[in-house]
């Protein structure tokens, strides 16, 4: 299930136009951007999540439906002497599911976490129960 949004062209430009400061960005967006490859066996994907850890990544997979959910925490802070002059902080919990057009064999998924890529490896198969999975 992915989520659309309609693209507004002006949005970014007048968003928080009169609210913020001038001269200071806004607000940080996480979001889990996915790449889907699919060969004659699997599925190979790869979803950007910076910020987060290994062990707060969690993927569930169900016949053909897969969902990532993980906390991030991403911090940005510029020094100057003594006094902070910009900081910068997201927190949260960021989440996408997909579904693929075939059931997914679950208990042999594998899963990759480095330098912020989750990477998948989810081979196909006709039928199937849905687990959770292991993040190494």
């Amino acid at each position: 299930m992915n989520n659309l949004t309609r693209y507004e062209p002006f949005e970014d430009f007048f968003k928080g136009f009169f609210v913020r400061p001038v001269g200071f960005p806004s607000e940080a967006n996480i979001d889990i951007k996915l790449d889907v490859k699919e060969t004659d066996k699997e599925f190979l994907v790869d979803a950007e999540i910076p910020g987060a850890k290994k062990e707060n990544i969690m993927v569930d997979v169900d016949g053909d439906t897969v969902s990532i959910r993980a906390e991030v925490k991403m911090e940005r802070e510029e020094k100057k002497g003594e006094k902070i002059v910009y900081s910068e902080r997201s927190y949260g919990m960021v989440s996408r599911s997909f579904t693929l057009p075939t059931d997914v064999d679950d208990k042999a998924v594998k899963a990759e976490y480095k330098d912020g890529v989750l990477k998948l490896v989810l081979p196909k198969k006709s039928n199937g129960a849905g687990r959770r999975i292991t993040v190494s």
